[in-house]
């Protein structure tokens, strides 16, 4: 079982991501010691959305277009309304969410994050949570949707809200210690 602090952990992300959705992983994980990097569709510092405004910027260590998943043990996705629907039209983001789910890698989205789990075809008979606004689409593209804090299902690990953070990275960390999940496919 590999320990977080040997973990290399991606977090992708462009403009509108929710601030503490990445925020918390981040700076927790990297707390936990493990490598986490940030990448974005540009390559530039991306700015949040707190909770009703816009918020800070978040440096950005690569383009998303220049990931290669074979270099990290997780991939995190962050919520917000505008961040998961603009990352979704990203072909590589989207590659590269069902590449990490393919070879069996965690998978850690939140809030509205899940979504990139339906455009990337990894939801589909999988047990998930998601912000309720978008319970609707992950039921349709086939997951068994339900009401909890965090809900893991073979390595992709999902979550409500920002009052789920706490939660969300104590699982991410747990399954990344845990190593590889094999899977079926969605």
């Amino acid at each position: 079982m590999p320990s977080i602090n040997a973990a290399k952990i991606l977090i992708m992300a462009t403009n509108g991501f929710e601030q503490s959705e990445l925020e918390v992983p981040r700076d927790k994980l990297r707390a936990a010691g493990a490598t986490v990097h940030v990448a974005s569709p540009s390559g530039d510092a991306i700015k949040g959305w707190d909770k009703t405004d816009w918020g800070q910027k978040a440096d950005v260590d690569l383009k998303i277009s220049n990931v290669s998943v074979a270099d990290y043990d997780a991939v995190v996705l962050p919520g917000g309304q505008i961040n998961p629907d603009q990352l979704r039209t990203d072909t590589d983001a989207v590659a590269h969410i069902k590449a990490f789910a393919d070879a069996g890698k965690i998978v850690a989205a939140i809030c509205h994050g899940p979504w990139l789990l339906v455009e990337a075809g990894v939801a589909k008979g999988r047990e998930m949570t998601s912000f309720p606004s978008i319970r609707t689409d992950l039921r349709n593209a086939g997951a068994n949707v339900v009401d909890k804090e965090v809900v893991c299902d073979n390595g992709i690990v999902t979550s409500r809200n920002p009052d789920d953070l706490d939660a969300f990275v104590a699982k991410i960390i747990e399954e990344v210690e845990e190593g590889r999940h094999e899977r079926t496919a969605a």
